[in-house]
């Protein structure tokens, strides 16, 4: 085995080349089980080489602090897959555990869960086949109406959505739509405030996932419905903006049914040794487009059958 270390576009990785001849059977994640391992594979006369990219520890914790610089300051940066084309999913979900770490290290609670690219349209612009997840944080969540300071915030967007509250401990594998059903307490009406630290919103799936899935703010209405009298997939909502109605959408557009959003999450989560909890909230994904966000805009979200939600933003950065 040699190793040489990589530079240019791909600093932060090490070249490793493998002869697999001498190690019959064994696939690369059992030598280097690290987030952040890409195979490129060839070959020479004689031998069969395996060239391993391993993203540096320390390449993630640079990045998780420039995504968190970002959001403290307000100032966007350049996109993560730009700068470093090796960067693959695992590296984008260890960098975004970075800084749910240091959130929960400066006191915030984690109380749910989200759920992203639950449309086919959106699974269709980034080139991904499954929806990807963040962490919410009780720091994440406003009340009904509240002001918003657009100071909070770098490049806001508004979706409204469904939101769940877990009745209990749901975790994979084999989790479907109807155990998912079974384990939900409740449904009531969302905005989520989506926001990214990427100028310009010019993601791709690694970075909107290293991003903590593009989360910004919670917004939950006050009333609460059991799912089983409800039908998800033709539950609909209206949204207006500054009192003009701007987009409409229901349940199906995610994943073909919410609740199918749930089932995804905790069969993920579980392949990664953990689950969702009684009492957490879930975001299982928009129902329409996502809206831009300008100082001292009101939207409004009524949903059937379970009530409105407003989100009010200031008129300046205060």
């Amino acid at each position: 085995m040699t190793a040489a270390r990589g530079g240019g576009r791909s600093g932060g990785f090490t070249q490793l080349r493998l002869d697999t001849t001498r190690l019959p059977g064994l696939l690369p994640h059992d030598v280097f089980p690290l987030a952040g391992t890409a195979a490129r594979h060839g070959c020479t006369r004689g031998h069969r080489w395996r060239t391993l990219r391993v993203v540096q520890p320390a390449l993630h914790q640079d990045l998780a602090d420039e995504l968190w610089e970002a959001d403290r300051s307000a100032k966007p940066i350049a996109p993560l897959t730009d700068r470093h084309d090796g960067l693959d999913i695992e590296d984008a979900y260890a960098i975004q555990s970075i800084n749910i770490e240091r959130r929960v290290a400066a006191g915030q609670k984690i109380i749910g869960r989200k759920v992203g690219l639950t449309s086919k349209p959106m699974q269709t612009l980034l080139g991904v086949d499954e929806p990807d997840f963040g962490v919410l944080t009780d720091e994440m969540f406003v009340e009904d109406g509240d002001l918003i300071a657009m100071s909070r915030l770098v490049q806001p967007r508004v979706e409204a959505e469904l939101a769940f509250v877990m009745g209990r401990d749901l975790a994979g594998p084999g989790v479907t739509t109807a155990t998912a059903l079974a384990a939900i307490a409740g449904a009531l009406p969302a905005v989520e405030i989506v926001d990214s630290r990427v100028a310009d919103w010019k993601i791709k799936l690694v970075d909107t996932v290293a991003d903590n899935a593009s989360s910004g703010l919670l917004v939950l209405g006050g009333r609460m419905r059991k799912v089983e009298d409800l039908d998800l997939r033709l539950l609909g909502v209206v949204v207006s903006r500054n009192g003009e109605m701007i987009d409409s959408g229901a349940g199906a557009a995610a994943l073909g049914n919410p609740a199918r959003c749930v089932a995804w999450l905790a069969n993920k989560l579980g392949s990664l040794g953990s689950g969702l909890k009684a009492g957490d909230i879930m975001l299982p994904g928009a129902v329409h487009k996502m809206v831009p966000v300008t100082p001292g805009d009101v939207f409004r979200a009524e949903f059937a059958h379970l009530g409105a939600v407003t989100v009010r933003f200031s008129k300046g950065s205060e």
